[in-house]
């Protein structure tokens, strides 16, 4: 049996400049992120070889409440308002864990 919550999603990015200013707004989010999540797991982003404009974020949270108070933080609220700017797709995929290791899978 597994628990929590996951999910992927991919941020395409519209230049290197957008990608820059996303990547600040990255860093301002985690650090409060690390700091008033507690139910946040694991929040990883990722940059992909050969595709300099996309980042690819993991994020895994201790069950569905814990991603519904993510999502009313004043801090992603505000990522999510300025990164609009910057994202020329986002495509989110919802996961469900079924096997494996780590912290969440029993």
């Amino acid at each position: 049996m597994t628990s929590g919550f996951a999910l992927v999603a991919r941020f395409e990015l519209y230049d290197e400049a957008a990608a820059e200013a996303f990547d600040v707004l990255v860093e301002q989010a985690l650090a409060d992120i690390r700091v008033h999540e507690p139910g946040t797991l694991e929040y990883i982003v990722h940059t992909v070889p050969d595709e300099p404009l996309t980042r690819v974020f993991y994020e895994l949270y201790e069950d569905q409440a814990a991603f519904d108070r993510h999502q009313e933080q004043p801090h992603t609220r505000y990522f999510m308002t300025e990164t609009e700017q910057h994202i020329s797709a986002l495509h989110v995929t919802f996961l469900r864990a079924d096997a494996g290791k780590g912290p969440m899978a029993n």
